[in-house]
């Protein structure tokens, strides 16, 4: 008994605490170290080019564009729900720089659920936050990290970038 207390102390103090521990790939496959956004708020946004949310590109870009310095979007590609994502990173890239103008950061083409998660959606979708927790449930779910790394809300498909709900929190 004594082991197994020894062995989840472990394991909870080694879950990150921050986004800031996470490295990620861009979509261009360099690494983007996340504690380089220390000092900003991050919307984390897990996108697909097939979507009826898709047009919130457009908006993710206003986003990005209104409130440059204080805040910076970050796209997720996920072929995670229907199928919505299918191209490579490559088409990935172009489909948003010519469609939307697209120049806040993406990140390669990752997964936002299942055995596959990308590390950094296995912590977004379990850390406290006054919202909720859990599996993504669709494209375009969006997370917001205050100034020190920690998430302070999540977002549900249907809030728009530009909403209210999350630009009184920038």
């Amino acid at each position: 008994m004594k082991t197994l207390v020894l062995i989840l102390a472990m394991i909870l103090s080694a879950a990150p605490s921050t986004v800031y521990t996470f490295k990620v790939h861009n979509i261009d496959g360099k690494t983007l170290d996340l504690k380089k956004y220390k000092g900003k708020k991050i919307l984390i946004v897990n996108t697909a080019s097939k979507c009826g949310y898709t047009k919130q590109y457009a908006d993710l870009q206003k986003l990005s564009d209104a409130y440059k310095g204080k805040l910076v979007v970050i796209g997720f590609p996920a072929n995670n729900f229907g199928g919505q994502e299918p191209g490579e990173n490559l088409n990935i890239k172009e489909f948003c720089q010519k469609n939307f103008g697209v120049t806040f950061p993406l990140a390669e083409k990752s997964s936002v659920k299942g055995a596959d998660i990308n590390p950094l959606f296995k912590y977004l979708t379990t850390a406290e936050n006054p919202d909720f927790t859990g599996e993504i449930k669709w494209n375009f779910e969006k997370f917001l990290i205050d100034e020190n790394g920690k998430l302070v809300h999540r977002f549900r498909s249907a809030v728009t970038p530009m909403s209210p709900e999350i630009t009184k929190y920038l």
